[in-house]
């Protein structure tokens, strides 16, 4: 992963440990800010009621109850289930500006976070995850 923070973690691994317990492809979203194929995850559509955790760490992110259907390709929610448990960082890698979601646990990159696109939520704001950053944990 490009370090765009110097922070500590609280989960703070070496490199090769990652890679010993994520697979290539999650090691290739959470640490290396990749993204994963539109969609390719169960949990776009997924109606299980539960939290969902970072695969990296196991840090609760998000409630089922703020997901919705953005028809984006990947899960969406309108909110994490605390705004600190996620960290915001620029990102212009593509070059444009968007802004980047990263576990606060952990620093594992889970998707992108925008405003302003019309949806009906609380928020106004859909946070387009990777599905293989996440693990959910039924009620």
């Amino acid at each position: 992963m490009s370090d765009k923070t110097d922070k500590t973690y609280a989960v703070n691994r070496p490199d090769d440990e990652w890679r010993e317990e994520l697979s290539a492809a999650e090691y290739h979203v959470l640490r290396q800010a990749g993204t994963e194929r539109p969609f390719s995850s169960d949990y776009e559509h997924d109606p299980t009621v539960g939290v969902y955790r970072c695969r990296g760490c196991g840090a609760e992110l998000f409630r089922s109850e703020t997901k919705f259907d953005a028809q984006c390709g990947w899960p969406s929610f309108y909110s994490p289930l605390a705004e600190d448990r996620v960290e915001y960082i620029e990102d212009t890698a593509l070059g444009m500006k968007r802004t980047e979601v990263r576990c606060a646990n952990c620093g594992s990159h889970l998707g992108h976070v925008f405003q302003g696109e019309g949806f009906a939520t609380p928020t106004d704001l859909r946070y387009c995850i990777n599905g293989i950053a996440l693990d959910l944990q039924a009620d």
